[in-house]
């Protein structure tokens, strides 16, 4: 099959920054790495036309690259800091984890999925992208060797408060993640009050049609929806 043509790269991005910006995203740092990231290096051959949309597109693995608006809303919830080491529950395409390595120090990312871990570290090499640190293994366990983390980001529902990663945060930490049972999750923020408790608030509520807690023996990430537009929420 012949490779798609990619749409007119600086028009489109513009399109999709003025778009995101409506959402609300509008963090100048967070845009400026969504800006600097080519969504479409990111993309399989089959939908590079689709690369600069604000939608959700297939990967390897059955999985997803996130939707922008998604990508941006997470990403500007844990309000980084230029010295932020970051755990982020979930590589995936890597996408999500290229946007982070330009708003923080350094960013430790796992995935479950081999194949996209190899896949993601080659897109990392070519951007050039030397503060993002890989492992291969069960997200849920986060990273303790490492810890304790400025910020952590999971990519997947949880269905009760990630406790474990919890624990791996600093005491003014934030953590993001969908949290809930059932078909309609949370979109959490817990950010630590300095004395080894964390506050916990709704940024938006989402729909779920499964689980996952980047563990091998859990299938498959979790579609949900914000408002009326129903999203893949992979990275």
């Amino acid at each position: 099959m012949a490779r798609a043509k990619p749409p007119e790269t600086p028009e489109a991005l513009k399109r999709l920054l003025e778009g995101l910006q409506r959402q609300g995203v509008t963090d100048l740092g967070v845009l400026a790495a969504i800006e600097k990231t080519p969504r479409d290096l990111f993309t399989p051959d089959l939908f590079k036309d689709r690369a600069w949309e604000d939608s959700a597109l297939p990967i390897t693995c059955g999985q997803t690259i996130s939707q922008p608006y998604i990508v941006g809303l997470m990403t500007q919830a844990l309000t980084l800091e230029p010295r932020s080491r970051v755990l982020e529950i979930g590589t995936g395409s890597g996408y999500q984890t290229a946007v982070l390595s330009r708003v923080s120090r350094l960013v430790y990312t796992v995935e479950r999925y081999r194949t996209l871990m190899k896949e993601a570290e080659g897109r990392f090499q070519t951007l050039g992208l030397t503060n993002v640190i890989t492992k291969f293994g069960d997200g849920w366990e986060g990273w303790p060797e490492q810890a304790p983390f400025d910020r952590i980001m999971v990519t997947a529902a949880a269905q009760e408060e990630p406790k474990t990663l919890l624990a791996q945060l600093k005491p003014n930490g934030v953590l993001v993640a969908p949290v809930g049972k059932g078909p309609v999750q949370s979109l959490r923020r817990y950010a630590g009050d300095g004395q080894g408790a964390s506050r916990s608030r709704s940024c938006a509520k989402c729909a779920s049609s499964r689980s996952w807690m980047a563990s091998p023996a859990n299938s498959g990430r979790v579609a949900w929806g914000l408002g009326r537009g129903a999203v893949r929420f992979n990275v």
